[in-house]
């Protein structure tokens, strides 16, 4: 089995890649520069040079895959609208088009419940929720809007599928090392005391979600991905943070003065509940969470407080 895989230099990329090289499937993916191809040589898979919007080189190297994981996106929510079009909205579609005049049968699209997200919290929602390409956040309307094109594109000769895990965490943690570097900066509060309820994603966990929306995923349908644990957002943040050897916030503001000075999907994130039911992909793809909370802060005090992964654009990081 061959499998290609854009954003695998990011943080769930690199698991994915070693995922599918253990369960013995030969691994290519795309590299935007040497530092990502070595990221991908690292994690086992063949790197090819370029970029989405490289036509033939692209279908070129599609052509024979009985697989594409696309994991691609900006993932800086602070980014302009017309970065997180060109790369995630762009991107996505021309992806999809080049798979499909390659004659690759599945197309999986890691997503994310941002998607879903104009304001108003997600509580125990499912995936009937609307996604929401009117979202005033750039971060959300663009991943709304890169899933649809994924969704739509869905025919007898190509099936895609949609994964969507929520706050991926786990060793190198590109979300948490942004979390880091903001709390080093004294620029993460705690909004309305930050306790809200949260669902959250192993990496190991999402990337089992990956490898059964490939396998088992009905086409055309998206399902969310999470560790079936619900944690105190705040407190949960706060352990990771700790874990990584960063200061932990205790700056608290209101809901109005986080409307005022916190921008969205930040203030969405950290002032809001959000708790997403898996029962969809319980049931359609037989998933059960391969990586326990236990196991997993177990794994990351076993390090020793190593520093958390940085952020990077381009590569793949579920809110």
């Amino acid at each position: 089995m061959n499998a290609f895989v854009t954003g695998g230099s990011g943080f769930i990329g690199r698991r994915l890649i070693a995922r599918l090289v253990e369960d013995g499937v030969e691994v290519h993916a795309l590299a935007r520069s040497e530092r990502a191809a070595t990221a991908v040589r690292q994690a086992g898979a063949v790197a090819l040079r370029g970029d989405l919007t490289d036509g033939p080189g692209l279908l070129e190297a599609l052509a024979g895959m009985d697989v594409v994981f696309h994991l691609a996106a900006e993932t800086d929510v602070l980014a302009p609208a017309e970065q997180h079009r060109r790369v995630t909205v762009d991107g996505t579609r021309a992806i999809v088009e080049a798979a499909r005049a390659a004659g690759v049968p599945r197309f999986v699209h890691c997503g994310t419940e941002a998607a879903l997200l104009a304001g108003a919290p997600l509580v125990d929602a499912n995936e009937d929720a609307p996604l929401r390409p009117d979202s005033p956040a750039a971060y959300s309307a663009s991943k709304a809007v890169a899933e649809q094109i994924v969704r739509d594109a869905n025919a007898p000769d190509f099936a895609t599928v949609v994964i969507r895990p929520r706050f991926v965490w786990g060793p190198d943690s590109s979300l948490i090392g942004a979390f880091a570097a903001a709390a080093e900066a004294g620029q993460l509060p705690w909004i309305s005391g930050g306790h809200h309820l949260s669902d959250v994603t192993h990496v190991d966990n999402a990337v089992e979600g990956l490898i059964l929306g490939w396998r088992r995923g009905l086409p055309g349908e998206a399902y969310f991905i999470t560790d079936q644990e619900r944690v105190d957002l705040r407190d949960f943040v706060s352990l990771l943070l700790e874990l990584a050897g960063a200061p932990v916030p205790v700056l608290e503001i209101d809901g109005p003065t986080a409307d005022a000075t916190v921008p969205v999907p930040i203030r969405w994130f950290l002032g809001q509940p959000c708790t997403l039911r898996t029962d969809k992909a319980v049931r359609e793809l037989g998933y059960a969470p391969v990586t326990t909370h236990q196991a997993g802060i177990a794994a990351l005090r076993a390090r020793g407080g190593q520093p958390a992964g940085t952020s990077a654009s381009s590569s793949a990081g579920a809110m």
